[in-house]
């Protein structure tokens, strides 16, 4: 190269003589590329009357002989490539711009440069400076300022931008590093795909171990082998500006959300797994796509040498499970329980609780709205009034002992935990569950106080049987199993329900009910139920590895569909319907104290239970359950409390059907 620079010095000479004595003529013959360039590009300003045609850096940077210069006088040293193909740069978004304008540190002495020039490209200040100036030009030629500037915005956010390490004069990567300066394109030319073919070959320049992998991996061959522009490259996994450590959370998420964009099915089913469910709230601590399917040498399912090949899958899954055994293998990563082909079992669990869901709701929800018709009808005909309730000397009845009310309030709060920090899980799409996270600690933490209050929870519910069973045992000579006291559905229940439907729709009238109604009975065998379902599934959702010992990988599936939907019917079946039932029939409306004072009004329990009432009149016991009012004390605390639940249970309902509404399809 310094042969050829020597070479053609007398020419450059007398260009540099003719271009002094011809100036004038120049700048007017070339006022309106002068203007486009000035507008363009401060650094043009700048250079002012001494503004260098690209034609002259041609002479020697378009020699198709003399593509490269060798640094330093020993003929070993290492080459630069200087070539800039014209036709190429005349094509670009920078065709038009003025060779100088962007290496603003050149300057020619007796026609020529120094050899050996540091790259000094101001590719930020110059389109900064320029946004400022046609920011508000109408011209279409600028619209595409914003987006460069967005970028540009990304870019000093991201590890590109910062200082290198071990040179801290540089950073770890500028724009003329990525891009190829001189074949600038647009998004829609077809130099898109040319480019994104060089992606990997441009960011091995830096990540040799990283393209290493990657050249092995499916999206690899696809790129460098089949020329295939479609297949992911390096900026549609780490995006193309905004790149963040890969340690770091930001670029985690954007990797996993960046899948997706080719994967959809893929990303869909992993949301709707436990790893998935967490990524989704914003937190980087379960598995991952490329956790499962490697990062750069991601490889199909049938390629031996795959992460998630059948003989290396389970060594896959003891990175996180350290305790997995064979049974892990026959889990389903992303099962579809809409696929009844592939998923038969999991299909038929979903249509099972779906039809359960479906008709308990259908028809207790057809039961609140005619009884709403039934009561609101009955009191504008003046009907239904239960009247001296608020008298000071009102006899009240003594419901229920003071075990029942703490179980009844300890298992409230219990429920009503284990609804907010499970549904966060099921609705991580929106935005209140991402929220209640963060006020909780984060899902570690939130997972400790579900299980809390799970534990909790059982351990009420196996006190109350404990309880329940040990006073039948005490009262075997005279328990009747299908007594007026039992909890035990009989068929005075069954005409109870049918006579209720009559007088809803004013064919009869309102039925004598025992000491506990059909619905309350509903109301109580529920749990046991739920208790079965959500308990055994929630327990085996627990202890992944124990319950490998001895149930099949596929059974984690079916245990966290049946364990989400059954307390989907839990949460909105209290919160409603048993909300109704208790509190917001006009009759009690706005709430019934009894299960915390434990007691009720006589002339209440008479309308109530009438028959229990004259069953108690006729042997003569009713006296041992009459007791005075609470004092004002207990009633306002009961009020309280009673007020804060409801409040909390309907916010509840009101999350889990926002976030039912918004679920992604």
């Amino acid at each position: 190269m310094s042969r050829h620079i020597i070479s053609v010095r007398a020419v450059s000479f007398l260009a540099l003589f003719i271009s002094l004595f011809t100036m004038p003529v120049l700048q007017a013959a070339t006022a309106d590329q002068s203007s486009v360039q000035s507008s363009k590009n401060s650094h043009s300003k700048e250079i002012g009357k001494k503004l260098i045609p690209n034609k002259k850096c041609n002479k020697c940077h378009a020699d198709e002989d003399e593509k490269t210069y060798i640094l330093g006088e020993d003929e070993e040293g290492p080459e630069v490539f200087i070539y800039v193909d014209p036709d190429k740069f005349d094509d670009s978004v920078h065709g038009k711009q003025n060779c100088v304008g962007c290496h603003a540190n050149i300057t020619l002495k007796k026609g020529e440069h120094e050899e050996e020039l540091p790259i000094a490209v101001g590719c930020i200040e110059c389109h900064t400076e320029t946004m400022e100036e046609q920011k508000d030009d109408a011209d279409p030629k600028y619209k595409r300022l914003d987006v460069v500037m967005d970028q540009i915005d990304s870019y000093m956010d991201s590890v590109h931008a910062r200082p290198n390490r071990t040179d801290q004069s540089k950073t770890n990567a500028t724009c003329h590093d990525c891009h190829d300066a001189h074949v600038i394109g647009t998004l829609e030319s077809e130099a898109r795909a040319e480019h994104r073919l060089k992606n990997p070959e441009v960011c091995g320049r830096c990540h040799e171990d990283q393209l290493t992998d990657y050249r092995i991996s499916d999206h690899g061959r696809a790129v460098m082998e089949d020329g295939n522009a479609e297949s992911a490259v390096c900026s549609d996994c780490h995006t193309t500006h905004t790149i963040a450590s890969p340690d770091s959370d930001d670029a985690k998420r954007a990797i996993t959300k960046n899948c997706g964009d080719c994967h959809e099915d893929a990303q869909r089913t992993y949301f709707a797994s436990y790893h998935g469910q967490v990524h989704r709230l914003g937190y980087t601590n379960t598995a991952k796509c490329y956790d499962c399917h490697g990062g750069h040498t991601v490889k199909g399912v049938d390629d031996p040498t795959s992460e998630i090949h059948a003989d290396n899958r389970l060594e896959n899954c003891m990175g996180c499970h350290e305790d997995a055994n064979e049974n892990f293998l026959t889990f389903w990563p992303h099962s579809d329980a809409d696929d009844l082909e592939n998923y038969p079992g999991l299909w038929g669990a979903k249509r099972f609780m779906q039809l359960l869901i479906f008709a308990v709701m259908a028809f207790f929800w057809v039961h609140v709205v005619l009884w709403l018709y039934r009561e609101v009808m009955d009191r504008l005909q003046g009907k239904g009034f239960i009247e001296n309730l608020d008298k000071p000397d009102v006899v009240y009845y003594r419901r229920f002992p003071v075990v029942w009310r703490w179980i009844h309030g300890l298992f409230a709060i219990a429920t009503m935990t284990l609804i907010l920090t499970g549904t966060t899980l099921l609705f991580s799409h929106t935005g209140w569950a991402k929220a209640v996270v963060i006020f909780l600690g984060g899902p570690a933490l939130e997972g400790i106080i579900h299980r809390t209050a799970a534990v909790i929870w059982l351990g009420i519910f196996l006190t109350h049987l404990t309880i329940a069973i040990s006073n039948i045992w005490r009262k075997r000579d005279t328990f009747r199993w299908f007594g007026e006291t039992s909890m035990l559905p009989n068929w005075k229940d069954w005409d109870d329900l049918k006579s209720m439907f009559k007088w809803f729709l004013g064919r009869a009238p309102r039925p004598q009910f025992s000491h506990w109604t059909y619905w309350q009975k509903f109301d109580y065998w529920a749990p046991f139920w739920g208790a079965g379902v959500i308990g055994i599934s929630g327990i085996m959702l627990f202890a992944p590895e124990k319950t490998a010992l001895i149930l099949p990988g596929w059974m984690f599936n079916i245990a966290t569909l049946i364990h989400a939907e059954e307390a989907l019917l839990a949460a909105i079946f209290l919160n409603s319907v048993h909300f109704f039932n208790v509190h917001f029939r006009p009759e009690r409306f706005p709430m019934s104290t009894t299960i915390f004072t434990g007691v009720i009004p006589i002339e209440e329990f008479k309308h109530d239970h009438h028959v229990e009432y004259e069953r108690l009149i006729e042997n003569g016991t009713l006296d041992n359950y009459l007791v005075k009012r609470p004092s004002r004390r207990a009633e306002l605390a009961a009020s309280f409390i009673t007020t804060v639940l409801i409040m909390a249970g309907l916010a509840l309902l009101t999350l889990v059907l926002i976030g039912l509404m918004t679920a992604p399809s």
